[in-house]
């Protein structure tokens, strides 16, 4: 039940433990006003978005604590080696938004301007990592490898993979699916990582990719909602995205 009701909080709070911001710029890349394009395609509906993150969720609670995971998870340490560890998933997660900027760098046609492209990131990431942090919190479920750390369920790594992710494919679907999707080959990668890491178990996997593409895709339904952008018709801003093994963050300037 706490999981039941913990779930209801998942689009009602905002945690920032996830975006860091810097006055002055790591590094400046000239960044062209990328193309826009309407999309061709009609826009699916709010439920048929829903439909596979919410499958997702469902599964991963059905799945957690039962002893079809727990075997799983044996399973997985026991094809890797008990000693397994590598430690690519804390950037796999953010392979993703390093593909939306480069194809933005180089003129690949978008669904947005890099500012609500960027925004909408944000906005995700930040909802995710609340999500993941009260479930956390009020599910205190333990690790598979450190049982004294209640925090496994869900899986904070593989949300945040799943919304760099969502938001890549949002924003490339209709110009270059390809692109669109080679951002989910990372999220799993991340996910199939934290369970051989010993790190999580499939049922927190499953749930933290559910809350990823969730988050993301109510974020871009309601996008028109929240359409400020500063920057729309701007060429002369210096621009790069910023990354850390506890969080993601942008750098930028405008030359006057």
């Amino acid at each position: 039940m706490r999981i039941s009701i913990s779930l209801l909080l998942v689009c009602l709070c905002i945690n920032i433990t996830n975006a860091q911001f810097t006055e002055s710029p790591l590094t400046k890349v000239q960044l062209k006003t990328s193309k826009q394009t309407e999309r061709k395609k009609p826009k699916k509906n709010l439920f048929t978005k829903r439909i596979v993150p919410i499958t997702l969720i469902a599964s991963g609670i059905l799945l957690s604590t039962s002893d079809f995971e727990k075997s799983l998870q044996k399973d997985i340490r026991s094809s890797v080696g008990n000693d397994f560890y590598f430690g690519m998933d804390d950037y796999t997660r953010y392979a993703p938004i390093v593909q939306m900027y480069a194809a933005d760098i180089f003129g690949v046609e978008s669904r947005n301007h890099w500012f609500d492209q960027t925004k909408n990131l944000l906005i995700s990431s930040l909802v995710t990592s609340a999500a993941t942090t009260i479930l956390k919190k009020e599910v205190g479920k333990p690790r598979p490898g450190d049982p004294s750390q209640l925090n496994s369920f869900p899986s904070g790594h593989t949300s945040m993979a799943f919304v760099s992710a969502a938001v890549l494919y949002e924003e490339f679907i209709d110009t270059s699916p390809l692109l669109a999707y080679s951002g989910y080959f990372f999220a799993v990668t991340t996910g199939s990582l934290r369970m051989m890491n010993n790190k999580h178990y499939l049922s927190d996997v499953l749930v933290g990719a559910g809350i990823g593409i969730l988050t993301t895709r109510l974020v871009y339904h309601y996008e028109h909602l929240i359409s400020w952008n500063p920057f729309k018709n701007s060429e002369d801003i210096a621009f790069a995205p910023h990354f850390t093994g506890d969080g993601v963050g942008v750098y930028f300037s405008k030359s006057f």
